[in-house]
């Protein structure tokens, strides 16, 4: 049979479309193998964020050619949409695919692809057409390949917002989603494969149906009515779009996640507004505040650049203030990069890459603060947790009633985003039980299982877990 490796690079998004192109290949009798193992065919779903992550690209490419030698590579996603020339000056790539062509390989392969009569192409193609005629949306959603208990829901694409530091509009196109009906039937078939908990995902979630008549308020309503999907979680939304009306009723239902993650950019109303932002600080930290008087326990993320051009030490002392005062629990902290193309590469007063280093460092250790500090405040209380998978660390402590000790650990999460490790037993996986937080380490709370809901049989759990070995 052939076989065919995949690897994925960036967001969650690109992880549900790479699922999704999984699916097609095993439609067409290809067996899926890991990235490390060899393999027929290499695909390779990009990410062009930032330079480091276009440099990761051309590694990834080089690595699969030494696993194996004679795969047909193909590149596919936003860096290929970007930079299709550079991609196909690397020894060895044969096919390079931009954001319309991507759902699109079996048509753009070559003749006998699908039957396994094929062979490395003589110089690499090149099929990328202009960003402006990108029209297709791409069916995407994880699950049905993987063995993950929450489940990626594509339901909205590109980016309308021209933010001077990003490619994602030049690499994705124009803000455009999945009309409600395909949302709901997605999901639906998510539920009856088992999965307890999906994720919408896109580019700019918030948006989602601007340009067909629906809102993402429209969307969750919907979904909600799914029975086999138990919980519904919102990826990144931004600021100005989470508005009053969504709020109230994300924060109100039983089935989203109380779970926010709201870009911020910057703390300085001065690199807001060079970045071309649709907020500035007081809006950011109003809205924080009002998520907290509503639910003091919802977990709420931000997505921070550091090192943006005109970023003075004042400045930077200033939003490290602002953000050490916001009551969120936890950062993702990114050093600035210049993109081409982008407005931001023109700017002046930039800042050298030592200190972008320096200070990015200083923010993660102020996000791994709060995010430990907020793991404090759910000490003692118990919470339905989403239990993942087995991990192979040993767990110690003893066990009640003369039970078998379990063999390491099961992790998972709640609903407001606290990772929790607990005993592992079998029957736990990919169900929701409630869990009692006793202590926080470096990553995550220890807890014990304390109600299985609904499950047939009860369940053993450890009274207290000392500490685990990794």
């Amino acid at each position: 049979m052939k076989t065919v490796s995949f690897y994925t690079l960036g967001c969650k998004l690109n992880y549900a479309e790479t699922t999704s192109l999984e699916r097609q290949f095993v439609a067409q009798h290809f067996s899926v193998v890991q990235f490390d193992q060899q393999s027929d065919v290499c695909v390779l779903n990009t990410c062009s964020v930032t330079e480091r992550a276009d440099r990761e690209c051309r590694q990834i490419i080089r690595r699969a050619l030494r696993t194996s030698p004679n795969a047909f590579v193909i590149v596919l996603g936003c860096y290929a949409q970007l930079e299709p020339e550079q991609i196909a000056s690397i020894d060895g790539v044969d096919i390079v695919l931009g954001a319309s062509e991507k759902f699109h390989v079996f048509e753009y392969a070559p003749k006998g692809f699908s039957t396994g009569s094929f062979s490395k192409l003589p110089s690499p193609k090149i099929f990328v057409s202009p960003i402006d005629e990108a029209k297709d949306f791409g069916i995407a959603y994880s699950g049905g390949v993987d063995d993950r208990t929450r489940a990626f829901l594509k339901v909205q694409d590109g980016c309308d917002f021209n933010c001077t530091f990003c490619t994602i509009p030049l690499a994705r196109g124009k803000s455009r989603s999945q009309s409600i009906e395909a949302c709901v039937q997605q999901a639906h078939k998510l539920g009856d494969m088992g999965y307890k908990e999906i994720v919408l995902t896109g580019v700019n979630v918030g948006d989602y149906g601007k340009h067909n008549g629906s809102s993402l308020l429209m969307l969750l309503k919907e979904l909600e009515r799914v029975e086999k999907i138990e919980r519904i979680r919102v990826s990144s939304v931004e600021p100005n779009l989470l508005t009053p009306q969504l709020l109230n009723y994300w924060l109100a239902s039983e089935k989203i996640c109380k779970h926010f993650h709201i870009p911020l950019q910057s703390g300085s109303d001065v690199l807001l507004k060079a970045m071309r932002r649709r907020y500035n600080t007081s809006y950011y930290a109003d809205l924080v505040h009002f998520i907290k008087e509503k639910n003091p326990d919802a977990g709420i993320g931000v997505d921070v650049i550091v090192g943006f051009p005109g970023e003075t030490d004042e400045i930077f002392e200033q939003e490290y203030n602002f953000l050490h005062a916001l009551p969120v629990s936890y950062l993702h902290v990114f050093t600035y990069s210049e993109r081409p193309n982008t407005p931001s590469v023109e700017f002046e007063e930039r800042v050298e890459p030592r200190i972008r280093y320096s200070r990015s460092e200083m923010l993660r250790t102020l996000g791994y603060k709060k995010k430990h500090a907020f793991y404090e405040t759910q000490i003692g209380r118990s919470l339905d947790v989403l239990v993942e998978n087995h991990a192979s660390g040993m767990v110690e402590g003893t066990v009640e009633n003369n039970m078998i000790s379990p063999q390491g650990f099961s992790t998972g999460f709640t609903d407001n985003y606290v990772r929790v490790q607990m005993p592992y037993h079998p029957s736990l996986e990919n169900s929701i039980v409630r869990v009692e937080l006793e202590k926080v380490t470096s990553d995550a709370c220890i807890g014990r299982v304390v109600e299985t809901k609904g499950l047939p049989t009860p369940i053993p759990y450890l009274p207290v877990v000392s500490s685990i070995v990794q």
